[in-house]
């Protein structure tokens, strides 16, 4: 065979593979995603971007708008009441969740299983809910109202209260992580040096888990500044920005200062992000095969206090929850406390009825297939293709712009982009299809972190020893890929759908009278004075979550027994 001829077989067989049925399948997938990107993610922000610098007659003024909004001294003060409720709740619970965390992973105390539950609650509730049980708690006509000494729920104290309870169990989770991979030999070393426990905490145990007490901080700090619900029940005249946005938006059809304001409450959440993005950079695995377990001795009196801590914790957290269930049974708030299930007959108080709460069932469903299968086979072919390295590079970077930007923000996006006459894909403005995508998308990026860390731990053989065989990936995808990950595709889905069920801020643009979600009419109840019919459809919800929770830890356990067997010895 002549040099040429070998030449022209190379040639031959390098184009032959370029264009196999696992690369033409790999194309159209990441072709798909990349079209979703553009078309439900990068499409909408510029169109709220473009729509910042234009006045109400669509003409371009420039800067002129966020002239107007820095000149105004009423939306000035929202910035800064953003920004202040935004340290202080940060503060808080990062304190809370910390100390919480500590008595999980470091203390011998009783009850862990039950505070680790109790603990995760709150995240299954929309965060309307502990904004109307403060209301019941300390409002004007509420049963504890005297434990403010005078002062009124409705404002600053209400909302750092409401998004307290509701960020808490964010943060635990990200800390329990973080502390439970500590090296036992620092512990040890540090003994016998004879350093006390109060230093050994300065030096080791700080240092260890700085960085994810930084990441905790910095969620909290971006949930806070960008949640709707409780500033909205309980804040009052007190403002946030993203009141400001909703005000802006449907109080006075200001879509320009709307998209201003947007832009403005884009700023803290990229730079929150942007310093997250850092921290994990800066992160070094401090847990190797060398390294020994820790795991606490029991002390007394370390343990009595962390279980007086988490006690009091889980009291309030509760007491949040009961008072929630407890309004919602009452008859007529505070008039007659008679039980009842008057308030979940909703047909009575609103024209809606039922329908918002199984609107729900079918987002939350729909979020949850549909989603799932769309981040797993996108980060799958983002990890695991074999080609078309530039186009997953840059889909890897766009999957991480969800996580940055408020769900307010990419709700107005939508607006403008989808409710424009000149846009083909205007017929989805207000159908159950827009809710999806805008959910999906909102909780796009945690979803694809979770696929890319279970794909991440597949052993690296396994894409060698299909493509020595020449096994087609797909093959390889469904006998091997998605059985070993099931566990993680379980918990997208589990996430995706919790999550679809207590939103408010993405969707509360874009739903149509037929399909009004049932945090929605949540919103729009105590927005008529129905304290106990909200009570009732948040409790709903709650309860909805919970038993999708449920069904999940027990798949999951089925899951793992059949599946799961290879990850023991």
């Amino acid at each position: 065979m002549t040099r040429a001829q070998a030449s022209g077989k190379q040639r031959l067989y390098r184009l032959r593979n370029a264009f196999s049925r696992d690369n033409l399948i790999l194309g159209i997938v990441l072709s798909g995603v990349a079209i979703i990107m553009a078309l439900f993610v990068l499409a909408p922000l510029g169109a709220m971007l473009q729509k910042s610098v234009l006045d109400r007659d669509g003409n371009f003024v420039g800067m002129a708008n966020f002239a107007e909004y820095f000149a105004s001294p009423a939306l000035w003060l929202s910035l800064q009441n953003t920004m202040a409720i935004g340290l202080i709740v940060t503060m808080a619970v990062g304190l809370l969740a910390f100390g919480y965390a500590y008595a999980l992973t470091r203390s011998c105390m009783p009850f862990k299983g039950l505070f680790t539950v109790i603990g995760a609650a709150p995240i299954l509730a929309p965060s309307l809910l502990p904004a109307i049980s403060l209301i019941y708690l300390f409002g004007n006509q509420g049963i504890a109202k005297d434990w403010l000494m005078g002062y009124s729920v409705y404002g600053p104290i209400g909302i750092a209260l409401g998004l307290i309870f509701w960020t808490f169990p964010h943060a635990v989770m990200i800390l329990t992580t973080s502390l439970k991979t500590s090296d036992a030999r620092l512990y040890e070393a540090a003994r016998a040096l004879n350093t006390s426990p109060f230093k050994t905490f300065f030096i080791v145990t700080l240092p260890a888990a700085k960085y994810g007490l930084i990441s905790a901080l910095i969620v909290v700090f971006t949930l806070v500044v960008c949640d709707f619900g409780v500033p909205k029940v309980i804040g009052g005249q007190y403002n946030v920005l993203a009141t400001d946005i909703f005000k802006q938006v449907v109080g006075q059809q200001n879509f320009s200062m709307g998209a201003v304001t947007s832009v403005i409450l884009l700023l803290p959440a990229l730079l929150a992000f942007a310093a997250d993005r850092w921290v994990q950079k800066k992160q070094q695995g401090l847990f190797d095969s060398r390294s020994v377990a820790y795991t606490p001795a029991p002390h007394k009196v370390r343990d009595g206090l962390c279980l007086l801590f988490c006690a009091g914790i889980a009291v309030a957290i509760l007491a949040v929850i009961g008072m929630a269930v407890y309004g919602s049974l009452v008859t007529f708030w505070p008039w007659n406390l008679t039980l009842s299930l008057n308030n979940y007959n909703f047909a009575e108080f609103s024209t809606y009825g039922w329908a918002p709460y199984f609107n729900s069932i079918q987002l939350a469903s729909l979020v949850a297939l549909l989603g799932t299968v769309v981040i797993f086979i996108g980060a799958y072919c983002i990890e695991k293709g074999r080609s078309f390295s530039p186009l997953r590079n840059l889909l890897q970077m766009i999957a991480i712009v969800p996580m940055a930007v408020p769900g307010m923000v990419l709700g107005l996006g939508y607006i403008f982009f989808f409710n424009h006459h000149a846009n083909p894909m205007a017929v989805l403005y207000g159908t159950m299809t827009l809710l999806v995508v805008n959910t999906v998308i909102h909780y796009y990026t945690v979803g694809h972190m979770t696929a890319l860390t279970a794909l991440k731990q597949l052993p690296a053989e396994v894409e060698a020893i299909s493509a020595s065989i020449k096994m087609p990936q797909y093959k390889v995808f469904f006998k091997v890929t998605v059985p070993v990950c099931m566990p993680a595709i379980l918990e997208i889905a589990v996430y995706l759908f919790v999550n679809a069920m207590t939103t408010t801020s993405a969707i509360v643009f874009l739903y149509a009278t037929d399909t009004m979600p049932a945090s929605v009419s949540v919103l729009n109840m105590d927005d008529a004075g129905q304290t106990g019919p909200a009570a009732a459809m948040a409790v709903m919800i709650l309860l909805t979550a919970a038993g999708v929770k449920l069904a999940h830890v027990a798949t999951g356990r089925f899951i793992e027994r059949s599946t799961q067997a290879w990850r023991k010895r």
